[in-house]
């Protein structure tokens, strides 16, 4: 039996060390045989393995040069995910498996395309020594001789190790397989929904590749995520990026400065707004809302500034993304996608990049850069008549600013301690990063360059948004994640009940004697049930056929999240027709009823619209309802650890969900009365009369 090849590869940004099993004889692999009096039939699966087998075993060993020569064809990043080629972990991103279709043929294409540069070059050579002359051959030590050719072995030599040419032959002929094929870890994404998520980068590790921006403008797209809006933000990103402070909306405030020789600006982006509304133009009326809700979050800071720089899109529907792409082509330089994990950043990336567009030509331009480059030509003649003495001094000399940039965009390949990867050669439709529901799909930043050196888009990976997948069955993890909008059914919490949410969260009433109205925008299941028996379930003492997505022995971590009042006043949305223009409409304050309102946010999950009606005359003569702290009803939350949820003001997203009302001109008279069951009462009538007369005649009969 031939001993199987063996090595143990030491991690470094590009390729790795090899050690060879001969080197270290204990690394070698132990064979055992199985053996015994009993034979087992042998079915077909097993004759193909065996072929497959001996097949394998009559290949040629791969050498350590082979192997470096192989690796040396990968990409030298992932088109996926953006992470170092490596060939250490098999479950890592950045791993390669030789054996995979796609790699087999992007590693035929890649020797191909170079054994056509060496023999391009052989023959450039061939027709410079031939027309040399003598006496310059003689000096260089050459001479009119051909050229050797190689031996007819190394022509024989099978140029891909382990890969049948059979096999090879159809890779090279097949052109299934454009682009650069991805690694391992993505392919298992995208196939088998399966794979490692990556450790996530701190702010810090952000900070540092934005630092090696090699622009001059460079643009933060702020990504954030609309289901848990906005729970996703990244607070003080402006600070810890230093980056340019917001406008303020003072009218003399400057709009553009430089900040250490960089202009670097920020835009708010709320992507996956297909989840808030199911028509575009109801979506269109919520963004002062957004805004509005987007101050709060800042605090302090976005109390006087101008958030003009907000933009709602979704990239499943196509919503405002053609106007993104415009900007990104528009500003150029360098666009950053910043964001937390599974906020849709990669998603949105491909669905912003301005694909197959090439710069304008621009006649003006043109003549601007011929003049510039006469002007050039005539500063190197007149520095070389300076350096032979001919002319003693040049006055009047400037240096043209216009062409400077900061630093070549092809960043050095040799540089691998470098946190900002190397750009790839531009093309019209590049590889985009995929897209996945697993946190942390992006590995490293992804760097695409558009418009011939006008500038790139640069994928980077999310920031952490919390464990609370970890709290979650490994098959159930998925369920967290909201991909379509959501239809809420409006739950009744009665005095005495909680809801409970997927086994993960539990809502329990604080103030007594008030009905709570919840419209659930989640993806789990919610239950109203007893307080009493949601403690137990949540608590994981006492099993229930409810759908519980909680990994056993999370019961005990569950902790109070906080109490929270429902501060908003929505009678005149949720009154109905009271309110309605088109029915009663009254006003809100002729009501003897107020309704209280708030969300509650589940960390990427979605949110949870809830609502309380309270007696006016409770309310205005200032009663305290609950523990006698605020005027407002109060609930409380518990969640795993105390964390993972948060507020905001309401968005009453439940009265967009319903049936459109139809016009006045559409609706019709008032229906007709249902004559179900009329007939068969009419004779019971008639029945019932009859017989009564015949006992009065009876009666009349009887007494004469």
């Amino acid at each position: 039996m031939k001993p199987t090849v063996c090595t143990i590869s030491i991690f470094l940004p590009r390729r790795c060390l090899s050690i060879r099993p001969f080197l270290c004889p204990a690394l070698e692999p132990t064979a055992f045989t199985l053996g015994g009096r009993h034979k087992k039939s042998i079915s077909t699966t097993t004759l193909r393995r065996q072929a497959t087998a001996t097949e394998a075993s009559t290949r040629p060993v791969t050498t350590h040069t082979e192997t470096l020569a192989v690796e040396r064809l990968l990409p030298w990043t992932c088109p996926g995910c953006g992470a170092f080629t490596q060939s250490e972990s098999q479950v890592d991103a950045g791993y390669y498996s030789l054996t995979r279709r796609p790699v087999k043929a992007f590693l035929a294409r890649q020797r191909q395309a170079r054994n056509n540069n060496d023999t391009e070059e052989k023959e450039t050579y061939e027709q410079v020594i031939t027309g040399a002359d003598d006496s310059l051959l003689r000096e260089l030590g050459l001479d009119h001789s051909p050229i050797q050719s190689p031996p007819e072995d190394v022509f024989k030599r099978q140029p891909f190790p382990g890969i049948p040419p059979s096999e090879l032959a159809t890779e090279l002929t097949s052109e299934n397989h454009i682009h650069a094929p991805v690694c391992d870890r993505c392919h298992g994404l995208l196939h088998h929904h399966s794979g490692v998520p990556i450790i996530h980068p701190t702010l810090q590790s952000i900070q540092d590749i934005i630092s090696e921006s090699p622009h001059k403008y460079n643009h933060i797209y702020h990504v954030l995520d609309a289901a848990d809006f906005p729970l996703s933000l990244i607070p003080q990103l402006q600070r810890h990026l230093s980056l340019l402070p917001q406008r303020s909306q003072n009218r003399r405030s400057k709009v553009r400065k430089s900040y250490h020789g960089r202009i670097a600006e920020i835009s708010f982006i709320i992507t996956r707004s297909d989840l808030l509304a199911p028509k575009k133009e109801q979506v269109d009326t919520m963004l002062p809302y957004l805004v509005q809700v987007l101050r709060d979050a800042l605090g302090s800071s976005g109390k006087n500034i101008r958030l003009g720089n907000v933009r709602c899109v979704s990239s499943k529907r196509g919503w405002w993304t053609r106007q993104l792409k415009e900007e990104v082509w528009n500003r150029g330089g360098g666009g950053w996608m910043v964001g937390k994990v599974n906020v849709g950043k990669s998603n949105l990336f491909e669905c912003i990049f301005p694909k197959g567009r090439e710069e304008e030509i621009s006649f003006g331009d043109l003549r601007r850069d011929a003049t510039r480059q006469d002007k050039a030509n005539a500063i190197d003649k007149a520095q070389s008549l300076v350096a032979q003495g001919d002319i003693k001094r040049l006055d009047g000399q400037e240096e043209d600013t216009s062409l400077e940039y900061d630093t070549d965009v092809q960043t050095d390949r040799a540089n691998e301690f470098s946190l900002l990867p190397p750009a790839p050669l531009e093309t019209a439709f590049p590889a985009m990063p995929i897209v996945s529901s697993l946190p942390g799909t992006t590995a490293s930043p992804i760097r695409l360059p558009f418009g011939h050196g006008k500038g790139e888009l640069i994928d980077l990976p999310g920031l952490s948004r919390g464990n609370l997948e970890d709290c979650v069955e490994d098959d159930r993890k998925l369920d967290l994640v909201m991909n379509t909008r959501v239809k809420a059914k409006q739950y009744v919490v009665k005095p005495g009940q909680s809801l409970l949410v997927g086994g993960l969260v539990r809502i329990t009433p604080v103030t007594p004697d008030l009905v709570l109205l919840a419209c659930p925008f989640v993806p789990l299941d919610c239950h109203p049930i007893s307080t009493d028996q949601a403690i137990a379930i949540h608590s994981q003492r006492r099993s229930s056929t409810a759908a519980n997505i909680a990994k056993a022995g999370v019961g005990s971590q569950m902790a109070s999240a906080g109490v929270f009042e429902l501060e908003h006043d929505v009678t005149r949305k949720r009154a109905g027709p009271l309110t309605a223009p088109s029915a009663v409409g009254l006003k809100p304050q002729s009501l003897p009823f107020v309704i209280f309102s708030t969300d509650i946010l589940i960390e990427g999950c979605g949110w949870i619209e809830l609502a309380m009606q309270v007696r006016k005359k409770t309310f205005e003569d200032g009663r305290h309802l609950g523990d006698g702290s605020t005027p407002f009803p109060t609930i409380e939350v518990f969640s795993p650890g105390g964390k993972h949820v948060g507020v905001r003001r309401p968005m009453s997203a439940w009265l967009l969900g319903g049936d459109k009302p139809l016009p006045a001109s559409r609706r019709k008279a008032r229906p007709k009365k249902s004559m179900k069951g009329v007939k068969k009462a009419l004779k019971l009538a008639r029945g019932t009369s009859s017989v009564a007369h015949h006992r009065r005649v009876a009666a009349k009969v009887s007494a004469t």
